[in-house]
């Protein structure tokens, strides 16, 4: 057993097996979420990783321990376990580590209805509670019940209703799974649309045998775009192992922006719902919160991590969020993300229209954006500082510290934030033009590499 405050982070727990996370952990986790929720049932999912089913398994014996009932939903998308928790009413846990390299697990939880835990909302109870039970003992006295369920079907069945595929014209998509869990609830998912599905590494595998599942690193878009020019396709997604986030290519095999994502489906959900409120982070594009505005939309800024976001979104009534790490919230999905039904969004409104998907995002592109870059530093606080130092007292300049430090001027604008695990500043630069934001990314850097 390791450190369990290096595995609970901000909004999940994520460590090595079984270095930094075994049963037992898993199990003392168990125990205590149990105790912290007040949780009578639990439904539990699992990712296709080598060590999912025993650490699922051991969290089980936690649960029960204390008296809860578990439903086990098994293999499953951490948005099934979302659908999971909200059609069911229940708490949930999640065993996944994401796009992490094989050694990783971890858990994302939520409470009833997908209510996210994070630090602020729980899980630091449920931090110091296992750690209590793994001192004095975990095993419990209750007699909770394990019911298995399928609920593939009826999740697959919830996505298509929330959004008009009817009438749409055939399209030839192609989907990297990377051998995650996209795999397992795609075909489900695309069962019964007028889409031909070119799968891409579906065969579920822990190990990552064709390239991590991670779409955010362009190098593991590579058989992706290759296969969308290759096949002809309309277009192209890649999800991480999770299946929670979904990254876009479209027909040219050229990488589109998450921002130009969030864009096009807040303009859809501002179509059915007037007026509403899109929330976004700080760091998409400024054209996402003008494009919202322009459709009559409000624009909801808040800072980067999906339980800001979701938290967010329920405390206004949000009808969308969209994250630049490819993360899609939908109030009619209970405020949690999904990249499946987001990339069932993009169908819908390019099966509507007979152009290709390069020319309808167009529009959602406005800007030259340097995407993320990190940098390795050893005091985040001191280098933040000097950044800040720079530029205050410059004419035209605007700065706030929502999420790390904000910086905006004639055009253009960054932000620069620390990483919440490693020694790392996060900078995304954005400007009219990419003279411009070039130029912004370059004295930035210059300033925390010095």
């Amino acid at each position: 057993m390791g450190d369990l405050a290096k595995i609970f982070k901000a909004y999940d727990v994520r460590g090595v097996v079984p270095g930094e996370l075994d049963e037992r952990t898993a199990e003392a986790v168990g125990a205590a979420f149990v105790e912290v929720l007040g949780a009578g049932s639990v439904v539990v999912a699992r990712d296709m990783r080598a060590s999912s089913g025993p650490l699922a398994a051991a969290f089980t014996r936690g649960a029960t321990g204390r008296g809860a009932d578990v439903v086990d939903a098994g293999l499953g998308s951490t948005d099934l376990l979302y659908y999971a928790s909200g059609s069911l009413g229940l708490p949930g846990v999640m065993f996944t580590a994401s796009h992490n390299p094989a050694r990783y697990n971890g858990m994302k939880m939520c409470r009833a209805g997908a209510v996210p835990v994070s630090a602020e909302t729980g899980l630091t109870n449920i931090r110091d509670r296992a750690a209590e039970l793994l001192a004095t003992g975990v095993s419990g006295s209750g007699a909770g019940t394990v019911v298995r369920r399928d609920l593939l079907d009826g999740y697959a069945a919830h996505l298509r209703g929330l959004v008009d595929l009817s009438g749409i014209r055939p399209l030839r998509v192609v989907v990297d799974a990377g051998n995650g869990m996209a795999g397992h609830t795609a075909p489900s998912v695309f069962a019964g649309l007028p889409v031909e599905l070119i799968p891409l590494f579906f065969e579920l595998d822990g190990e990552f045998p064709n390239h991590e599942a991670n779409p955010l690193e362009p190098d593991n878009l590579r058989d992706l775009q290759k296969t969308v020019l290759d096949k002809g396709a309309d277009l192209g997604l890649a999800f991480d192992g999770d299946a929670d986030r979904c990254w876009v290519v479209d027909e040219r095999g050229e990488s589109v922006s998450p921002s130009a994502i969030t864009a096009l489906v807040a303009v859809r959900e501002l179509a059915k719902h007037p007026g509403a409120r899109v929330v976004h982070n700080l760091i998409t594009s400024r054209a996402v919160p003008e494009i919202i505005a322009e459709h009559g939309g409000v624009p909801v800024r808040t800072r980067v991590g999906h339980s800001y976001i979701k938290a967010e979104m329920a405390r206004t009534g949000a009808v969308f969020g969209g994250e630049h790490s490819a993360h899609y919230y939908f109030r009619d999905f209970w405020f949690a993300d999904s990249g499946m039904l987001a990339a069932l969004h993009l169908l819908a409104a390019l099966g509507e229209r007979d152009v290709p998907l390069s020319d309808m995002l167009a529009r959602y592109s406005r800007y030259a954006a340097s995407g993320e870059i990190n940098s390795t530093v050893g005091d985040q606080s001191a280098v933040v500082a000097r950044v800040r130092d720079a530029y205050a007292g410059r004419e035209g300049v605007e700065m706030d510290d929502l999420d790390g430090l904000t910086v905006s001027g004639p055009g253009w604008w960054f932000n620069l934030r620390p990483s919440n695990t490693e020694p790392l500043l996060r900078l995304n630069a954005e400007a009219s033009g990419e003279k411009q934001m070039a130029a912004v990314r370059d004295e930035v850097l210059a300033a925390v590499r010095s």
